[in-house]
């Protein structure tokens, strides 16, 4: 049975990749995979791709980023999550212009440029081109690399025709990238530095409206098959485009951050007679129940209410 006890949260999006955030400084919270699952579920709890901690730094940098997937487990690196992450510590600990934080796929730099956040991403690894992965029923060709988490890229001539769900599932589990598995990527090119992207990602286990990380991948790769130079245009599901810069190193990121609605919620199991008490604790936004009933309609139309 989860605990009965009330958090504050705030809900945030990156490219239409939603998230919600939580201030564990104090480190007293501790999140069971269960819970978090229960809080991302969309129609019982709060609604999320996955739950990003903000901590404080073993290792020198400013903050520490810990990210769960919506299906609970922790995962190294979230890029759109990372954006947001930069502005809900810019919120609570700022204000900051730039930071760093420690994620586990290395330390992570960030700009703030209003809604606008900058990503200096770290080094990425295990560039394998033209590999032919073996399907039932097909071999398909495809690059790999990680750019903090493993990402498979598929090259297709009509984006909007790929099954992203069915076929996505069969790469992320496949042997080759076992046991970790890693996110499906299909892209098409769309000029001389624009490529179109839609993901599957682990963890969701579904299509995502925008991944970060797998933006950076897809840049980096489209970068050294097409001997693409400078900065390039990424047209993602959730946003009109997201910018990556690419060296022979590293790779940046760049892209606009959204605050939805900053909640108190409650976890699951809270009986409804402590609704009240939770909602005087909320000064702004709405209150609302995860895995019960919630005071509004949901998701979408908490989104609309104001917190300023």
């Amino acid at each position: 049975m989860l605990r009965k006890v009330v958090i504050q949260f705030t809900k945030m999006n990156g490219a239409g990749n939603d998230f919600v955030l939580l201030d564990n400084r104090a480190g007293e919270l501790r999140l069971s995979a269960e819970e978090i699952v229960s809080i991302c579920d969309r129609h019982r709890g709060v609604g999320a791709d996955g739950i990003l901690l903000l901590e404080r730094a073993a290792n020198g940098a400013d903050f520490r980023m810990r990210y769960y997937n919506a299906d609970g487990g922790e995962a190294e690196m979230c890029g759109n999550g990372a954006r947001c992450f930069a502005r809900f510590a810019n919120r609570v600990a700022g204000p900051l212009q730039s930071l760093s934080f420690e994620t586990l796929a290395g330390v992570i730099g960030a700009q703030l440029h209003g809604e606008n956040v900058s990503l200096q991403m770290s080094e990425p690894e295990d560039l394998r081109l033209n590999l032919e992965i073996p399907l039932e029923n097909e071999k398909l060709r495809a690059h790999f690399i990680n750019s903090g988490v493993p990402h498979v890229v598929v090259p297709v001539s009509n984006l909007e025709a790929v099954d992203v769900k069915e076929s996505g599932a069969r790469i992320r589990r496949h042997e080759m990238f076992a046991p970790k598995g890693a996110n499906a990527n299909f892209i098409e090119k769309r000029g001389p530095a624009a490529i179109a992207i839609r993901t599957y990602e682990r963890g969701v286990e579904d299509e995502t409206l925008a991944c970060g990380t797998g933006v950076v991948a897809r840049a980096l790769i489209f970068a050294a098959t097409d001997n693409v130079d400078g900065p390039m245009s990424v047209l993602v599901r959730g946003a009109a485009g997201l910018g990556s810069a690419q060296a022979a190193d590293s790779a940046a990121k760049t892209g606009k951050t959204a605050l939805s609605h900053a909640l108190a919620a409650l976890r699951p199991g809270v009986r409804q007679r402590r609704v009240a008490r939770a909602y005087r604790r909320c000064r702004k936004g709405i209150t609302s129940i995860v895995g019960g009933r919630s005071l509004g309609n949901g998701r979408h139309d908490a989104s609309r209410l104001s917190t300023r």
